[in-house]
């Protein structure tokens, strides 16, 4: 059903009734839309839905009869290319796109500028970084996508640039969406059941450069490989001295030499949370930043005031010698690869769903640095198989427990494990939902549980 002379149709199904789906709902309701509200689950949004004018229909499998009448469809972004709506949405020739797409095709005259991040890691510290800049620089922003209210809702809101955190996910299921910069961080392999290969996931990335300005990091082969395939202008970031044009580290500084002289904009030690990944990170965001002309002055003094986002790399506390650090949200084995590298030596924390990603090549390159681990979970023998194969000597602790009381024990374990000058590092490489209700809280339990255990110990 051709609608591309109407970027938002007048009867739109939306598939998912969660938070950023009820805002697309209520959104096109107020623009006087026809809307269906098709969710697995009653709730009392579908409820407040109805009472305003949606058709809501709960049930356990999806009735392709729900499209007839319907000219685009708003999925929420966990659909995957394969759902059953998502099919039957393309055997109809029924345009389908997700809620940053939705939100873009909304945008009115003068609304604000879009900076988007998107990569398989580091996507939140870079957009609330970027976001940081950008209030510095005294821009009216905000960090939103995956943060905050729903872009939606804040699209056409007080605002003069953006910080947009994209997911792989959200960009699949956008055409138009087409920021005035965006950067690709990093490319590992994550999510390739939703996308069905990494080429596929990939590719969703790459179209964060849709707007014709590509920050791309230069130490990553995979996205130095897909930003050759861009038509868009590439400045690139790496940890290494810059060449001119590029944004690097030199003598201990993150350095902008995309003008004529190299230029100083902070010192590599006040960047938070530590380690090179979160360098690399802030390099991006000044990146993102430039390109809407925001002064070198301001991005340094953004970036030494940055307070980092929870469950990133974050100190908790220290106690005999021995540093208890929060980094629940890597939760794949990339994104622990980044917090293992920030440490000396490692009482390791790890567990969950892995995803069907490979874990041989963490343990192996880690496995020196660490002092024990202890692992949970529902893929932690995978994570003790690849451990035994490459440190057969590591003492290795599995626990059973099933929901977040087993922190209790974890806090013991490691802290049975450790010495002082170590770090006890909760980076999973895995998801939590087999456990916890997110990672954050996961990462809460950890922090109570270290916590009560050197108070017990401190009485």
């Amino acid at each position: 059903m051709e609608t591309a002379d109407r970027p938002v149709a007048d009867a739109v199904l939306v598939a998912g009734a969660r938070v950023a789906g009820a805002a697309c709902a209520e959104v096109l309701l107020d623009r006087g839309a026809a809307v269906t509200v098709y969710d697995r689950a009653d709730s009392e949004r579908m409820r407040e839905l109805a009472a305003r004018g949606a058709v809501c229909v709960v049930a356990d499998e999806f009735d392709p009869a729900l499209l007839e009448g319907v000219e685009q469809v708003v999925l929420s972004p966990g659909f995957p290319p394969h759902h059953p709506i998502a099919a039957a949405a393309r055997e109809a020739g029924i345009e389908t796109f997700s809620e940053p797409e939705l939100a873009w095709r909304l945008r009115e005259p003068g609304a604000a500028r879009w900076l988007a991040v998107t990569g398989t890691n580091g996507k939140t510290t870079t957009t609330t970084m970027l976001a940081a800049i950008l209030e510095t620089a005294g821009l009216r922003t905000a960090a939103l996508g995956n943060i905050g209210v729903p872009l939606v809702r804040a699209a056409n809101g007080p605002f003069d640039v953006i910080a947009v955190e994209l997911s792989s996910y959200q960009l699949h299921w956008s055409s138009r969406l087409a920021p005035t910069a965006g950067a690709v961080l990093n490319l590992a392999p994550d999510h390739l059941d939703w996308h069905g290969g990494f080429d596929a996931y990939a590719e969703a990335k790459a179209a964060v450069w849709r707007g014709g300005e590509a920050v791309v990091n230069l130490d990553d082969p995979a996205v130095v490989a897909l930003a050759k395939h861009t038509d868009a202008a590439v400045t690139g970031f790496t940890l290494n001295q810059p060449d001119p044009g590029q944004f690097g580290v030199a003598l201990g500084y993150l350095v902008d030499h995309t003008g004529p002289e190299p230029v100083q904009i902070c010192s590599v030690d006040d960047i938070r949370p530590p380690g090179w990944h979160n360098v690399a990170n802030a390099l991006a965001a000044a990146a993102l930043a430039r390109q809407v002309g925001v002064a070198h002055r301001d991005i340094g003094d953004a970036l030494r005031k940055y307070v980092p986002e929870p469950h990133r790399n974050v100190t908790l506390t220290e106690h005999g010698g021995v540093t208890w650090v929060d980094d629940s949200k890597a939760t794949n084995p990339h994104a622990a690869a980044a917090a293992l590298a920030a440490y000396d030596s490692i009482v390791w924390i790890a567990g969950g769903q892995l995803k069907g990603v490979d874990v041989d090549g963490l343990a192996a390159q880690f496995a020196p640095k660490m002092r024990g681990a202890v692992l949970i979970g529902q893929d932690r023998a995978l994570l003790a198989d690849a451990l035994a194969r490459h440190a057969p000597d590591l003492p290795v602790v599995v626990l059973d427990g099933r929901d977040d009381a087993v922190m209790t024990d974890v806090a013991a374990h490691a802290a049975a494990l450790a010495e002082p000058g170590d770090t006890v590092l909760l980076s999973p490489a895995g998801a939590s939902y087999d456990m916890f209700t997110s990672y954050a809280h996961r990462g809460d339990a950890f922090a109570a549980a270290a916590r009560a255990l050197i108070e017990g110990e401190a009485e």
